[in-house]
């Protein structure tokens, strides 16, 4: 059976953005189960595209893949040196309260591994890197509220964690949501928007894609 082509939201001679649906690996995993990712497909659409960051298996959105190694090193050092602006979206259970001030606040808890319960993260305030997410309201939808969200560090897990932290766990989170994601079919968090400049030309690239729930 053929694949179908992944949709490509932007093309030029040195880099590229794809949407990513939710539920494929963002590159290849072990086991011959875990071959086919987004990596594997658009190599195989435009051979020698490189990766350059990933997102969750379960998270849908915005990724950016290089087509030189010189690219490739410079998206890399730009994402972590946090020159790239990520926006994502996301549907949580409750009602978050909108905060004051200019509409934004912010999630400063460490992050790190919850060994005996892998793949989860966990707030770890002795062993924890520094994580800092902000994030605004954008609508109360019945008994959840919209998000939106800026991660400041770029940490596994990192909203998925800080929202669960709040109280307030993201819809259709088999990990972290009180209901092991029971009321949604997928993960409610989408990578809706990059801003970066562009590694070659130096002009600032705003890089959207629409949230699909």
């Amino acid at each position: 059976m053929t694949t179908p082509a992944l949709p490509l939201l932007h093309l030029d001679e040195h880099l590229l953005a794809v949407s990513k649906p939710a539920g494929l690996l963002a590159v290849p995993g072990r086991g011959e189960d875990k071959q086919d990712c987004l990596s594997a497909r658009l190599q195989a659409q435009l051979p020698g595209a490189l990766v350059v960051h990933r997102l969750d298996m379960a998270t849908s959105g915005l990724m950016l893949m290089a087509r030189q190694h010189a690219v490739q090193r410079s998206l890399g050092h730009a994402f972590a040196q946090s020159q790239v602006r990520k926006h994502y979206e996301a549907v949580v259970h409750g009602h978050l309260q909108a905060p004051g001030g200019e509409g934004w606040a912010e999630i400063d808890l460490p992050v790190g591994p919850d060994w005996p319960q892998r793949p989860r993260q966990q707030v770890d305030h002795v062993r924890g890197k520094p994580s800092r997410t902000r994030w605004r309201l954008l609508a109360h939808e019945g008994g959840y509220s919209r998000l939106l969200l800026e991660p400041l560090t770029g940490r596994t897990h990192q909203l998925r964690v800080h929202l669960q932290a709040l109280g307030h766990a993201i819809v259709g989170d088999a990990l972290y949501a009180p209901d092991g994601g029971a009321s949604s079919p997928r993960l409610l968090l989408h990578a809706r928007e990059l801003q970066l400049a562009h590694p070659v030309t130096g002009e600032a690239l705003q890089l959207r894609d629409p949230t699909p729930f």
